[in-house]
């Protein structure tokens, strides 16, 4: 209800102060352009949700087993972490021209691209729930002479689980804007056919509602990023939940 409030104010706005639709189309007009253009539009959407849903999937799985393999040995943590660490925080926009000039392959380029956004993430979370595990439980694990596949499986893979999850919520928004801003990068010289280079084509159009028509379809994608992460969410952590909340609620009251 209050983001339909606002779409009515922005419609009633536009109306009564006579905007010129190259300055700030009323939402009614986007629909209406989204409508007219979808054909073309709908391409360009397909594009750019493959490139966010494949950098996600590899972020996911690169993420998991990376993160499984520097709890398992510390060597290859001091190794490979400093690695991740410099890709996080290297401007995604200073390095995608480059991987458009070494990558023979645009869609693989923007792939990795918008992997490298969505990847530390997942990493850095993982990492995290899989060293916050029950030190007791860990003890057991050792008087039971669990292997180190064994604790990984049966102790601290489920115990990193809340801590993926929250990671996999950030991630699926890095992922899409990862995937935008290599498309800006190349769709700059006309060689890819995303929405983001459909944004900039109208904007040196000037064609405002198309612009607004195909960022509207970018918030749609990250909604229904958001929605499914949350939707599994809930789905694996119902039991979580269930069983660990009042045992938190027992050790604040403690």
């Amino acid at each position: 209800m209050s983001l339909l409030g606002w779409l009515l104010a922005w419609e009633a706005l536009v109306r009564m102060a006579d905007i010129p639709r190259y300055t700030l189309p009323a939402p009614s007009l986007v629909l209406q352009t989204l409508a007219a253009n979808f054909g073309s539009l709908a391409e360009s959407w397909w594009f750019t949700l493959k490139i966010t849903l494949g950098a996600l999937s590899l972020a996911v799985m690169g993420g998991v087993l990376t993160a499984a393999v520097f709890t398992l040995s510390a060597g290859l943590e001091a190794v490979l972490l400093p690695v991740a660490v410099v890709l996080q925080v290297t401007p995604i926009v200073a390095i995608a021209p480059l991987m458009l000039i070494y990558i023979e392959s645009t869609t693989a380029a923007l792939l990795l691209c918008a992997w490298i956004v969505a990847f530390f993430p997942i990493l850095s979370n993982t990492v995290m729930g899989l060293r916050a595990a029950d030190p007791l439980l860990g003890d057991l694990f050792t008087l039971s002479r669990a292997t180190r596949m064994q604790r990984l499986r049966l102790l601290l893979l489920p115990s990193a689980l809340p801590y993926f999850l929250a990671g996999l919520k950030v991630s699926g928004g890095l992922s899409l804007i990862g995937a935008v801003t290599a498309e800006m990068v190349a769709g700059a010289a006309g060689r890819e056919t995303g929405l983001a280079s459909r944004i900039l084509e109208a904007s040196f159009r000037t064609e405002t509602p198309k612009m607004f028509a195909a960022l509207l379809l970018l918030v749609l994608t990250g909604l229904m990023i958001h929605a499914a992460a949350n939707l599994l969410s809930r789905h694996l952590l119902a039991g979580w939940h269930a069983t660990e909340q009042p045992v938190s609620r027992s050790r604040a009251g403690a």
